[in-house]
């Protein structure tokens, strides 16, 4: 199996380690440890190894699923990986919307054949037509990232919809990778509860602000759920014990408070960077979740020569589009504390202007 190097990390393996400040970070500032009771006990496996009963039907209540129909994964990208590995063989095809995080794109066109279905910008709009034209007979799988990842592009409930009447009518499944859906003040339902068509994958990483659990989870019928869990016994075997024992006060007594503070922290900062990109006379699509997908400024061959330049001058990274396959875009980031996000604004427009 040929694996394309993941760009956006192979790029961040660079810089990020040294750098200052990491204005191209995709998730929301992190918790602190303290905020939660970090003793999980004897630090054995779990079990059962596709989660806690009681924390899978609590998570499945919210996408009217029953526990047996949801798999405990260590962080949201094990749950894709999962599927995708379960779900697609050689002679599968995928039809997937980008631009996108390069994983939902990726694995399916490894593991099976995948066509890119590209967003419309400045809007970044999605032509359906174009995705009913991309099914094949042996298209098993219509894959969505929503809020999108890089540009913020968040599909309303119609446009899903179709998606899913879509996937149903090929007899095919529609996957939503949904871990900043949770940051919009009115959330949309998710896939999964749509029918039995509907996959949705998400974690605590990007809307809770607990990357460092490496906590996710994959929602869907009990066949795909049940095949993603063989899979699963080839990679990590269970969850971990304190990503779930932090999990379940996340997603219990806490969860109303973070996500509340969270979706502040996401408005009040989206506000400093719309207006910095205003006075610069640079272009986004205004997003929702923590990331933009922002023009290049002229003067630049692509993005990555432009990233490359301002990090080895600020010391501040930004995501080439390069790596979403959209050159003359940068991705930046606006989930980090609001003092953070204001120096790196300020060595983005002394770079400028330099």
């Amino acid at each position: 199996m040929d694996v394309p190097p993941f760009e956006l990390e192979r790029f961040f393996a660079e810089y990020e380690h040294e750098a200052d400040i990491m204005l191209a970070e995709s998730g929301i500032r992190s918790l602190p440890a303290d905020r939660f009771d970090l003793d999980p006990g004897r630090l054995g496996y779990v079990i059962p190894t596709n989660g806690d009963p009681e924390l899978r039907a609590e998570i499945g209540a919210r996408y009217d699923r029953p526990a047996s129909e949801v798999l405990l994964t260590v962080g949201t990208q094990e749950a894709n990986y999962v599927l995708y590995r379960s779900l697609l063989s050689t002679e599968d095809h995928a039809v997937v919307v980008t631009p996108t995080y390069q994983a939902l794109q990726t694995v399916p066109d490894v593991v099976g054949t995948a066509t890119r279905v590209d967003l419309e910008p400045p809007n970044w709009t999605l032509d359906l037509d174009a995705v009913s034209d991309a099914i094949r007979p042996e298209t098993k799988l219509i894959v969505l990232n929503n809020p999108n990842n890089p540009t913020g592009r968040y599909h309303d409930q119609e446009t899903v919809q179709a998606l899913y009447d879509l996937a149903e009518d090929n007899d095919a499944y529609l996957h939503a990778d949904e871990v900043y859906r949770l940051l919009s003040p009115d959330p949309d339902p998710p896939v999964a509860a749509l029918g039995e068509r509907g996959i949705s994958t998400a974690g605590l990483t990007k809307a809770y602000g607990l990357a460092g659990l490496r906590f996710g989870w994959l929602v869907g019928p009990a066949d795909v759920v049940d095949a993603a869990w063989r899979w699963k016994d080839y990679t990590t075997i269970s969850p971990s014990k304190i990503g779930q024992h932090v999990a379940a006060q996340a997603l219990g007594e806490q969860e109303a408070d973070i996500l509340a503070e969270n979706r502040a922290l996401a408005e009040r900062n989206r506000d400093i960077v719309r207006s910095f990109l205003d006075e610069q006379g640079l272009s986004w699509y205004d997003p929702v979740g923590v990331n933009g997908f922002v023009e290049l400024p002229p003067g630049y061959a692509d993005s990555e020569e432009f990233c490359r330049a301002f990090v080895e001058s600020e010391s501040v990274v930004l995501a080439p589009g390069t790596a979403f396959g959209f050159d003359e875009y940068f991705r930046i980031g606006f989930g980090l504390p609001t003092t953070e996000l204001r120096d790196g604004l300020s060595r983005l427009e002394r770079f400028l202007a330099d």
